[in-house]
């Protein structure tokens, strides 16, 4: 099965009618034919974020982006310094420069959080991210960039499940082969949840089969078991959407930071006053009953407390993944920094010419303003409705106002804008 939408990024209507309509409420997957343009994500571009991966490793940075290699299904951290710290490979032959690193013929490159090396690819398949914002939903953990390099004949994960929606796109130069199986068939077929490694050829033939060429997008459900297979060199680049359990927000977030409040126990203060010594005789009931009630106390206050810790932080995530383009926020963004760097660097005077990046946002809320992915100080009288809007829209000619450039400033530390003209250009 296959379909295009025709336009780039797709429309509004492809993520409320057609998408639901061709995978069954978002339940089956489907392979939407030709839907990437080359000019908005290629192979090309790929390749270009694992040499950036490289020239981070050669100069020493810490990123979260980062590179694993694989030689049929088996993991090799032992390659991944000599891939990294290798000499560059010749133009257009990647595949014998890899097959030589690894000393195998046939090998996997994975590149996790590709978006923050890769502006090119971040803006290109932001546009995608950010039509499925606006037709879809919000994904509350933002979506990443994972990328599948290599000619490997089978997924290294082996068969396995997809615990998000996701879109695989596919750029080539060979044809990618994809099975899928609903988890209740697999678990049939297999007699389990667990990945299938080996050969699997006999399960082949009861997935479903999809064939991704060049510009090819396919979307997999959530929970879905699935394995790429291939003859020929290519590169796919998978857009997971993190959604999360709530239950799992709450806990990992939320309630850390509620609890860590209400239990403060700073020295000198009468919560961070020592236990008493406990009688040896009288046994643990003492401390029992001391715990408790701290304990009970704290988690009631928190129950009282919850809603309003639980609208800030959705307030802060809904905002951070937003203004980040959609894209997961992450720590150590290279492309981040070296945006900042850039603008640190630049002359901003009356007449400069700045806007805001691809694909980034900038969103002021109350005094507070998200940038890509960053949060900073806003004062609204400043950084205007219409200031605002106009640096979204960009190019935007700085005011001759000192608090205009000096908020300006500020937000340029985020890596969300970008200098476009000098005064002297602008003249």
């Amino acid at each position: 099965m296959s379909s295009s939408t025709g336009a780039w990024p797709p429309p509004r209507e492809f993520w409320t009618d057609t998408l639901p309509e061709k995978t069954g409420g978002m339940t089956r997957p489907h392979l939407f034919k030709g839907i990437v343009p080359a000019s908005a994500a290629n192979a090309a571009a790929v390749l270009d974020g694992f040499a950036a991966i490289r020239r981070t490793h050669v100069a020493g940075l810490e990123i979260t982006a980062n590179a694993r290699v694989y030689v049929g299904e088996e993991h090799r951290p032992d390659l991944v310094d000599k891939v990294l710290a290798a000499d560059g490979w010749p133009e257009d032959d990647f595949t014998a420069w890899m097959q030589e690193q690894v000393g195998a013929e046939r090998f996997s490159l994975v590149l996790n959080t590709l978006e923050s090396v890769s502006p090119a690819l971040a803006a290109g398949l932001g546009e995608f991210v950010g039509a499925l914002i606006d037709g879809w939903g919000v994904p509350a953990g933002g979506a990443e960039m994972v990328a599948f390099v290599g000619n490997y004949s089978g997924t290294a994960f082996g068969v396995h499940e997809g615990y998000e929606n996701a879109f695989l796109t596919h750029y080539g130069p060979g044809t990618k082969d994809f099975y899928c199986w609903p988890a209740e068939e697999y678990r049939k077929l297999t007699g389990g949840s667990d990945p299938l490694y080996g050969d699997y050829t006999w399960l082949l033939e009861h997935g479903e089969h999809f064939a991704l060429e060049p510009g090819d997008a396919l979307f997999l459900p959530e929970r879905v078991f699935h394995v790429g297979r291939q003859t020929e060199f290519s590169v796919s680049v998978a857009i997971p959407l993190y959604t999360f359990p709530d239950a799992a927000i709450a806990r990992g977030w939320i309630a850390p930071d509620m609890l860590e409040s209400l239990l403060a126990s700073a020295p000198d203060t009468d919560a961070g006053q020592p236990s008493p010594m406990q009688p040896l005789a009288a046994g643990p009931d003492e401390l029992a009953r001391r715990l408790g009630t701290v304990t009970a106390a704290a988690f009631t206050a928190a129950a009282e407390r919850a809603p309003a810790v639980a609208a800030q932080h959705a307030h802060q995530r809904w905002h951070t993944v937003l203004s980040n383009g959609g894209w997961q926020q992450t720590e150590n963004d290279l492309a981040r920094n070296e945006a900042a760097d850039a603008f640190a660097a630049a002359a901003l005077a009356p007449g400069t010419s700045v806007a805001v990046r691809a694909p980034y946002r900038l969103m002021v809320t109350g005094e507070q303003a998200f940038l890509r992915g960053c949060e900073a100080p806003a004062d609204p009288a400043v950084l205007t409705t219409d200031l605002v809007e106009r640096l979204n829209n960009g190019p935007t000619i700085l005011p001759d106002d000192p608090q205009v450039i000096s908020a300006i400033r500020t937000l340029g530390a985020t890596g969300g804008l970008t200098l476009t003209t000098t005064p002297e250009e602008t003249q």
